[in-house]
């Protein structure tokens, strides 16, 4: 007798649930976790008070009483410890961006060398790589540095290059003159510039997904560049002189300076994670399939447009995950900067420490900052990289 089966899925009354089970161990694991962080901070909390010492962040409030070599933000020796922290907070990632750009630009160009038909280039390439990928870093900082303060001009004789002024103390650029209205344009423009930039990259994706035809992109971003900080600087008047360096004495006035440490560090930085990004994007290059170039060519894309349109989006999703990686590397290791007295964030809570006697304290807080710093990062990269997986369809797969 023949017997009938049920149909697939039939015990299923609704749709199918997504999303990760959460399960006893799951549970178990968790509260193992939190059991175990509760104890070693009652234990932490207990000797702190068996010693004399009250935990706690009142110190931040306190005048810090000590210089800063260099700042972004305004700070006084009378300013409190958490101004400090403020301060070399944003000397930290000032850094970091730079040598963020150096580093880019350094491991676009080293990738695209290593990938040159010409052997004597990827011959310089991989030496490149190699000599950087094993070298300490803290290494390569120092003697970027020596070089610098022993190969560079004293401030007296300082080597005056058109725009630049050189010498072994800093880098004097001419700036725009010391004005609110001109410091007003400037934020406003870092601000506003990116956004609009944004908003029209989306635009210009949208219009293309619906029509097929694709608005340009690049030429608009640098007409932002110029119109959006020029309509600012109209409507709030902004005088938009500029301030040469001058050498008066033993110093230069007027410009703007970008002391030798923050250079070395950001050179430094920028050399040694370029030779990391160069390798990432070698790969991603390698990746893409000879056989979808010699297509593209078959249909009459010009070398440009195959670039444009084969291989930098293949390359994009293949490499963002791994330059993730490296940019949070590249954060992090704006740490070694103590090693020359810039005066970065962990410059700063070295000081606090010996000061205030609060290394837990001042530790947790730093930790918290590097830690939101690099999520923030990663987490904006990640969702750029899952935008670009979701437009190919590939998005969960």
């Amino acid at each position: 007798m023949d017997r009938k089966l049920p149909p697939p899925h039939a015990a299923h009354d609704g749709p199918p649930k997504t999303g990760p089970a959460v399960s006893l161990s799951d549970i178990g694991v968790g509260l193992a976790i939190l059991a175990a962080f509760a104890l070693v901070a009652f234990n932490v909390h207990s000797n702190m008070t068996a010693a004399g010492i009250q935990p706690g962040f009142g110190f931040l409030t306190q005048q810090a009483g000590f210089d800063l070599s260099e700042t972004l933000v305004p700070y006084g020796a009378s300013d409190s410890y958490l101004r400090a922290i403020l301060a070399g907070l944003a000397n930290t990632i000032a850094v970091a961006l730079a040598s963020l750009v150096i580093a880019c630009i350094a491991g676009l160009l080293l990738g695209l060398l290593s990938v040159s038909t010409a052997p004597l280039a990827r011959f310089f390439a991989l030496a490149y790589v190699e000599l950087f990928r094993n070298l300490p870093k803290i290494l390569v900082l120092l003697v970027i540095f020596i070089a610098a303060v022993n190969g560079l001009p004293a401030i007296r004789q300082a080597l005056v290059l058109g725009p630049f002024t050189i010498s072994n103390r800093a880098i004097y650029l001419p700036w725009l003159s010391d004005d609110p209205r001109n410091t007003t344009l400037l934020l406003a423009s870092l601000v506003l510039v990116p956004a609009f930039i944004w908003l029209w990259a989306g635009r210009a994706a949208r219009r293309q997904a619906l029509t097929g035809r694709r608005l340009p992109v690049l030429p608009v971003a640098f007409a932002l560049f110029i119109v959006v900080p020029g309509v600012l600087a109209t409507a709030l008047q902004a005088p938009l002189g500029l301030s040469w360096p001058t050498l008066e004495g033993f110093s230069v006035e007027g410009g703007i300076a970008l002391s030798i440490q923050f250079c070395t560090v950001a050179v430094a930085l920028g050399l040694y994670h370029g030779a990391q990004i160069a390798e990432v994007l070698r790969g991603g290059i390698e990746a893409v399939p000879s056989g979808q170039i010699e297509a593209a060519a078959a249909l009459g894309l010009r070398s440009g447009q195959t670039t444009r349109l084969v291989v930098v989006p293949q390359v994009l999703r293949t490499v963002v995950p791994p330059l993730n990686n490296q940019f949070a590397n590249l954060l992090k290791n704006t740490s070694i900067s103590i090693a020359v007295g810039y005066s970065d964030l962990m410059s700063v809570a070295g000081t606090a420490i010996n000061q205030t006697f609060r290394p837990l304290e001042t530790m947790l807080i730093t930790m918290s900052i590097y830690l939101l710093l690099c999520l923030v990062l990663t987490g904006v990269l990640n969702h750029w990289s899952a935008r670009i997986r979701a437009r190919e369809g590939r998005d969960g797969r």
